[in-house]
């Protein structure tokens, strides 16, 4: 047997070593390096286990599921807030003559009113539609109407509004209704066919026979104006070219009051060529407290899960339980959030502020007065009434 001398004084095999004394270097390398593993396990705390093998797994499939209100709730730290807008006081009482109003704001008072159009994309908001345009009602020239047999998303659908025209005999004689085809290409940005569907607006619009300097209002079918804002502005002269409103937001019902930061719907002096109708910000002035937004206010559980399901933000339903009805009729009643996300705002304090469930509310007064007029039919609508129908 061949040993050599390292420097150290240590041993190790020659190379030279036959095989027999080659698997003993082997073996005791061997033993030696588990030797090593079990002094390092040994040294591991068993607390160290329990996080490696529980905590951890625990940690992604928090992440997997929490991980949209972990984004939101850091928003602030990537995003900054949008420019602020600038109020103009609202001025407004039943007894005051319209020149002294119109010169609250600033603004001159015209011989004859404007004309007023109203158009809206519409899907399946039958009782909202109503609401809408039974407020607005008495100033309106033309309602125009553009349907689809195909969601944003992608999904076929019933033309809801001609299955239910009947109920809008009302407004038959100033209603321009158009219909638009549906593309029908799933997995495709959800904004794409909205944004085509808007430009279909644009044209059914001419049709309607809009003219230069006639008030057009821009906004979703939920998004209503108050009868007295629209008629502020048809008579007011020198009114801004463009003119977001502010509008209370509610949330199912007009129990929920979210807060009074609705801002997208829009009023728009009519210009050939230049106005196109869109849902976003076009101007930094906003008329104050211009109406209501009620968003998500259906009748029936169902109009919920097809809404859910159909419009632009489809992507937040990202389990398929939330279409449970049960849990539906529950989040409605509780005043949470349908797709259990937190407050998309741009500040840690306005989103601690708003966590939670919103804080319900026992106040119907200001509202639509169509809808205090037919509160037995739209009970739904008001506080106290959470339940809604299964159908």
């Amino acid at each position: 047997m061949w040993w050599m001398m390292n420097e150290g004084g240590g041993q190790y095999c020659s190379k030279k070593s036959d095989d027999i004394f080659g698997d003993v270097c082997g073996q005791e390398s061997s033993l030696l390096n588990m030797s090593r593993i079990r002094c390092i396990l040994r040294g591991i705390d068993f607390k160290i286990y329990i996080l490696m093998f529980v905590l951890i797994p625990t940690c992604i499939f928090g992440i997997y599921v929490h991980g949209q209100k972990i984004s939101y709730f850091l928003r602030p730290l990537w995003e900054s807030p949008p420019k602020p807008f600038h109020d103009i006081p609202h001025y407004y009482h039943e007894n005051v003559s319209m020149e002294t109003l119109c010169k609250l704001h600033g603004w001159g008072v015209r011989e004859f009113p404007r004309r007023v159009y109203d158009a809206v994309l519409f899907s399946n908001e039958v009782d909202i539609l109503t609401l809408r345009w039974q407020e607005l009602y008495p100033y309106i020239t033309q309602f125009v109407l553009l349907e689809s047999n195909s969601t944003f998303t992608g999904i076929p659908k019933p033309m809801v509004f001609a299955s239910n025209k009947d109920k809008f005999k009302f407004v038959e004689p100033r209603l321009t209704y158009g219909t638009i085809g549906g593309r029908f290409k799933k997995g495709e940005n959800p904004f794409v066919e909205e944004a085509l569907q808007r430009v279909a607006l644009d044209q059914l619009l001419k049709i309607a026979g809009i003219s230069d300097d006639d008030l057009l209002i821009m906004s979703d079918v939920d998004e209503i104006p108050s009868r007295h804002t629209i008629n502020l502005l048809r008579w007011c002269d020198d009114i801004p070219q463009v003119l977001h409103l502010r509008l209370k937001n509610y949330l199912y019902s007009f129990e929920f009051l979210v807060d009074n930061n609705s801002w997208r719907a829009s009023v728009h002096r009519y210009q050939k060529g230049k106005t196109r109708y869109a849902h976003y910000r076009q101007s930094d002035e906003i008329l104050a407290d211009a109406g209501w937004h009620c968003s998500f206010c259906f009748r029936r559980i169902s109009e919920f899960i097809f809404k859910m399901k159909a419009y632009s933000h489809n992507d937040r339903v990202r389990f398929s339980h939330y279409l449970n009805p049960k849990r539906i009729q529950r989040v409605i009643c509780k005043g949470a959030d349908l797709f259990d996300m937190l407050p998309e705002e741009y500040t840690f304090k306005e989103i601690i502020g708003k966590m939670g469930p919103i804080p319900h509310s026992y106040s119907a007064v200001h509202l639509p007065s169509f809808l205090l007029e037919s509160a037995d039919k739209y009970k739904f609508l008001l506080p106290g009434n959470c339940i809604r129908e299964s159908g």
